[in-house]
C-alpha cells in the first residue's frame, strides 16, 4: 500500500513538474514571486481565518448535550487540513487526524467520528451546489467552443453521480448503520470501544435537521470564501479577473480534486486544473500554474506549523499514559 502511494505521489508530482517547466519555468516562478512576502503573509492569514468557519461547520452538528468548545473544532479542523494537504496521505488520512486531535480534547470518540462523518456529509453536499454554480459561470462566460463544450458536460455529468452518491453516502448514514458501524471499527478500532455508539451519535446529530443544514450553509459560504481568497492571489501577482470567473475556476479545481482523492495531496491534478482552466476565462497559463504553486506554498507554511503543534501535544499525552485511543 505505502508503494503504491509512492508511486501515484511521485507521478502526480512528475505531471506538476512536467507543467511548469513545459509553461516556461522562469515565467511561473516570476508571478508567483510577484506577490511579495506582505502578499503571501496575506494569504496565509486569510487562510487560517477560513478556519473560523469550517470549525463552526463541524461544531454546530453536536448536539445540545453534548457541547464543547468551538476552539476544539476549529483546531481538530486545521489539524485535519494540514495532515491531507502537508503529509503524504489521501484525504481519509488526514480526516481521521482530525478526528483524533478533536478526542485529545475532551470530545468523545464515537461523537467525534461521528460528527466528522457528518461534517464530510454536509462539506460535500455544499461542494455539489458550489460545482453547480461554477457550470453555470462556465457556461456564460467560457468561449464556446468545442471543447468548453465537453468539459461542461462532462461535468454535468459528474455532477449528477456526486449528488446521487451524496445521497446515498446520506441515506447509509441514516438508514445503514451497520455498514457505518463496520467503517468505523475498521478506521479507529481502539478509539471506539464498540461501533454501535457511533450509529447512536449519527442519530443525535440527524435528529435536528436545522444542525446539519447550517453545517451546510457555512461550508457552503467557506467554498466561496475560499475562491475570495484566490481571487486575492491573482490580483497580487498582477491579474486582473472577476470574483465570478474565480469561483467558476475554483469549483471546477477542487471538483477534479476530489474525483482524485486517492491521490495524495491532489499533485499534479491540481495544476493540470489550473492549467486547463485559466484559459478559458483569459487567463495566462502560467498565471494559474503560479497560483497553484502559492496555494502550495500557503499550505506548506500554514500546515507545517500546526502539525509541529499537533504532534507536541500527541508526545504529551504519550508521555502522561493518556490511554483514550
Amino acid at each position: 500500500m505505502k508503494i503504491r502511494i509512492a508511486i501515484i505521489a511521485g507521478l502526480g508530482l512528475a505531471l506538476a513538474l512536467y507543467l511548469v517547466v513545459y509553461v516556461g519555468l522562469g515565467a511561473v516562478f516570476a508571478a508567483a514571486v510577484a506577490v511579495g512576502w506582505g502578499g503571501f503573509a496575506i494569504l496565509c492569514l486569510y487562510a487560517l481565518g477560513l478556519f473560523l468557519i469550517l470549525g463552526a461547520a463541524w461544531y454546530v452538528l453536536l448536539p445540545d448535550s453534548a457541547r464543547a468548545r468551538l476552539r476544539v473544532f476549529i483546531w481538530a479542523r486545521m489539524v485535519r487540513d494540514a495532515a491531507s494537504e502537508v503529509l503524504p496521505f489521501s484525504q481519509l488520512g488526514g480526516m481521521v487526524i482530525g478526528a483524533r486531535a478533536a478526542i485529545l480534547h475532551g470530545v468523545s470518540s464515537p461523537l467525534s467520528f461521528a460528527s466528522m462523518i457528518v461534517d464530510v456529509t454536509t462539506e460535500m453536499l455544499a461542494q455539489i451546489a458550489y460545482i453547480a454554480l461554477g457550470v453555470v459561470i462556465l457556461s456564460a462566460r467560457a468561449p464556446r467552443t468545442s471543447f468548453a463544450a465537453s468539459l461542461t458536460t462532462a461535468v454535468v455529468i459528474g455532477l449528477v453521480v456526486a449528488a446521487l452518491a451524496g445521497g446515498l453516502f446520506l441515506a447509509l448514514q441514516r438508514y445503514g448503520h451497520r455498514l457505518t458501524e463496520r467503517l468505523a471499527a475498521r478506521l479507529l478500532p481502539r478509539a471506539l470501544g464498540t461501533a454501535a455508539a457511533v450509529g447512536a451519535a449519527l442519530n443525535a446529530i440527524y435528529d435536528s435537521p436545522a444542525r446539519v443544514g447550517l453545517s451546510a450553509a457555512l461550508h457552503l459560504a467557506a467554498w466561496s470564501a475560499s475562491a475570495i481568497g484566490t481571487w486575492i492571489a491573482f490580483r497580487l501577482i498582477g491579474v486582473r479577473v472577476d470574483l465570478a470567473s474565480v469561483m467558476a475556476i475554483e469549483s471546477l479545481v477542487y471538483a477534479t480534486r476530489s474525483a482524485a482523492a486517492f491521490i495524495p495531496n491532489a499533485l499534479g491534478v491540481q495544476e493540470g486544473a489550473y492549467a486547463v482552466l485559466a484559459p478559458l476565462f483569459g487567463i495566462g497559463v502560467e498565471y494559474g500554474l503560479a497560483v497553484s504553486l502559492l496555494k502550495r506554498a500557503r499550505d506548506i507554511a500554514v500546515g507545517v506549523p500546526i502539525l509541529l503543534i499537533w504532534q507536541g501535544v500527541e508526545g504529551q499525552r504519550a508521555l502522561a499514559g493518556d490511554s483514550r485511543l
